[in-house]
């Protein structure tokens, strides 16, 4: 124990080596494209990105014609925008359960994490625009003895 320190002075020579960052590699499979899963409240989606055109399909259709309208077709192409890969990538996604809305965050997060995978450097990009971050809002569960989730029958005196 001869190394005690006995003063803030000998503390501060002290370096200790901070842990390095974890260093993320591109994951794509044999035809060249990376896969990730995005969820958003019920909504499950494949996503798998390619070097392309800028195609976008969803569920073996344009994404024009399955998202209608243009806020969700806009929501989709977020990170897309965000890491300026506009026309760049294609992108075909299967997705099952929720609704149109549930769906589109799905997409978009899974196009978040294929990028991630696909482009590793794009990380921070897409980190910073909250796009790799799963949206945990779920919609919450009926009680008894109440109309919905915390809504209570109405009450009458008499």
């Amino acid at each position: 124990m001869s190394d005690t320190i006995q003063s803030l002075d000998q503390l501060s020579s002290i370096r200790t080596a901070a842990p390095e960052a974890p260093k993320h590699e591109k994951k794509v499979d044999k035809q060249g494209r990376a896969y990730a899963t995005g969820k958003r409240k019920d909504a499950v989606a494949r996503v798998w990105i390619k070097p392309g055109s800028g195609k976008i399909q969803v569920n073996t259709r344009e994404l024009e014609v399955y998202f209608a309208r243009p806020v969700l077709r806009m929501l989709i192409q977020q990170p897309i925008v965000a890491a300026a890969r506009q026309g760049q990538y294609d992108v075909v996604a299967t997705v099952a359960g929720g609704g149109l809305s549930g769906q589109a965050g799905a997409v978009r997060h899974g196009i978040s994490k294929a990028l991630t995978n696909f482009e590793p450097d794009l990380r921070g990009v897409l980190k910073k625009g909250g796009f790799l971050t799963r949206d945990s809002r779920v919609v919450e569960r009926k009680k008894y003895g109440k109309a919905k989730a915390r809504r209570s029958f109405q009450f009458s005196k008499r």
